[in-house]
């Protein structure tokens, strides 16, 4: 590995071994004037209609130039998708699913492996890249169905279960006050 010569060391003055591994890794984690990618782009504080954390979804989105939320819904279920530079990196889903089952019977069925953590009592299923929460009090009498949230952030390559974790239980705490769980809560 060749670091760029950014540190002047005096010819014929020895050099701890100590000192050069230390004077190395400042060089490669400040870059010494390289090019460090920004995010030229705002975190969204909604997608397709519902409130989303801005803080807590910002780890799992990239550097980058546009980022485009797109509206991926289908009748029962509300999709949304965030690509980030043409690359889609995160999807949420609010999902109606016969009532009576669980976020882990959810979770088997949607998502791209299996979330290996699971937090109040079952009612999120998480991993270091996607979740999936069971709201409360969003009941459709009519179709006897309850309203799930489900966030994956397939396209990003951060991976953070405790991260995870609190954006889709702010995410589900937020789709609790939406118009969509309101509306089935009134079939």
């Amino acid at each position: 590995m060749k670091l760029m010569n950014c540190r002047r060391v005096t010819p014929g003055r020895p050099i701890s071994f100590s000192a050069a591994v230390l004077t190395a890794l400042t060089l490669l984690l400040t870059g010494c004037g390289g090019e460090e990618k920004n995010r030229d782009y705002a975190i969204p504080h909604t997608l397709c209609g519902t409130a989303v954390d801005s803080e807590a979804l910002a780890p799992f989105l990239p550097a980058g130039q546009k980022i485009t939320v797109k509206d991926r819904s289908y009748p029962g279920t509300k999709g949304c998708q965030v690509i980030v530079d043409g690359v889609l990196i995160v999807t949420t889903v609010q999902m109606w699913v016969e009532e009576g089952k669980t976020t882990a019977f959810v979770a088997a069925r949607q998502s791209f492996d299996t979330p290996d953590r699971s937090a109040d009592s079952g009612r999120f299923q998480y991993s270091g890249h996607e979740a999936f929460g069971k709201t409360r009090g969003c009941l459709d009498t009519k179709y006897k169905q309850e309203l799930y949230a489900v966030i994956q952030a397939s396209g990003s390559k951060h991976r953070d279960p405790e991260a995870m974790k609190h954006l889709i239980v702010s995410f589900t705490k937020e789709v609790e006050e939406s118009d969509e769980c309101r509306t089935g809560a009134t079939r």
